[in-house]
């Protein structure tokens, strides 16, 4: 991580940001933006976003005192503007977070591109777009690539940052010293690959579930249970191959794959079907509402928010850091 002077210096030199698209992911942007102390310029066709980022920022001020960043009196840094060029014409840095359509991106981007100052790091926030794909229409393609949160922004450390074909080695490393300063954990994808990291493990997560619950092995808050209390758990220390490493015997992931490697072979091969239809889809909405679902959620994610900060602390203090936090 860099030390308080360096993270000044980054953190001065992107004063200037401008945010594309407002809505939950975008908000949690400029939520963190704006405590650390970033001005921040909305741009989003709303016709209400002033009162919807505004809210946003209210919502979200409770996590940011948790986590020892500045919460009161954040929008003096906030503006407003809905003309795309006007928008970006000052940026040092844009995090766009439109909607996951091909050529609406590539089109935004080349609007951005004819407006935006020379030196401006761009950066999309989209969990299923590759740069290369989004820079279609563009000219000079070398300071975009994806900067892929994971949501909330503002509190979950993740950041993917995944250049395209034609992104200036550079660019990536000014990205990850962006996110870094910010107090992120960013992790540079060596290729692109469609839904980059985290999505496809939580995707795959999610296949199984669905499919246990069709199969009638467990219920949807029964899973729940289950995950919270045994890899949830886990993975929030050490990831899965760490995890088998330290499992594994004397020898670690050579012990683990000498007993058990064979057998995971052959389960990979088993991949379950999963019929997501009408039908499972009721089932599942169902057992929620039965269950969790009589929580309203702005209670379940005030309940999320305070547990996961409280792990973040946990989690920065054994790693050696003063704060307790990535």
């Amino acid at each position: 991580m860099p030390s308080s002077a360096d993270r000044a210096a980054i953190l001065n030199r992107y004063r200037n940001v401008c945010v594309i698209g407002a809505g939950v992911i975008g908000s949690s942007w400029a939520a963190l933006f704006l405590a650390h102390g970033l001005n921040v310029v909305i741009n989003d066709p709303q016709p209400d976003i002033e009162a919807v980022v505004k809210a946003a920022l209210i919502k979200i001020a409770p996590t940011l005192l948790k986590l020892g960043l500045p919460h009161e009196g954040l929008e003096r840094n906030l503006t407003f503007e809905p003309d795309l060029a006007r928008a970006v014409a000052g940026a040092d840095l844009v995090q766009e977070n439109g909607p996951e359509n091909p050529e609406w991106k590539q089109k935004l981007w080349a609007r951005i591109e004819a407006a935006v100052p020379k030196h401006a790091l761009l950066l999309s926030s989209s969990s299923a777009r590759p740069a290369t794909e989004q820079a279609r229409e563009m000219k000079d393609a070398s300071r975009l690539l994806v900067g892929h949160p994971f949501n909330p922004p503002h509190l979950i450390p993740l950041v993917e940052v995944v250049p395209g074909e034609r992104t200036d080695p550079k660019a990536t490393a000014d990205a990850v010293a962006f996110y870094e300063a910010l107090g992120k954990v960013p992790r540079v994808l060596k290729k692109e690959i469609q839904g980059f990291v985290a999505n496809r493990l939580q995707r795959a997560i999610m296949r199984e579930a669905c499919y246990l619950v069709q199969e009638g092995v467990v219920t949807v808050d029964e899973l729940d249970d289950i995950v919270t209390n045994s890899i949830g758990l886990r993975w929030a220390v050490n990831g899965p191959f760490s995890s088998f490493h330290m499992g594994g015997g004397p020898k670690g992931l050579e012990s683990f794959f000498q007993h058990l490697g064979k057998n995971m072979a052959a389960s990979f091969k088993l991949i379950p079907q999963v019929e997501l239809d009408e039908t499972l889809q009721r089932r599942i909405i169902d057992q929620a509402a039965a269950s969790f679902g009589r929580t309203p959620i702005p209670q379940m994610e005030r309940e999320r928010d305070d547990t996961q900060v409280a792990l973040l602390h946990v989690l920065g203090a054994r790693n050696g850091r003063g704060d307790g936090l990535t």
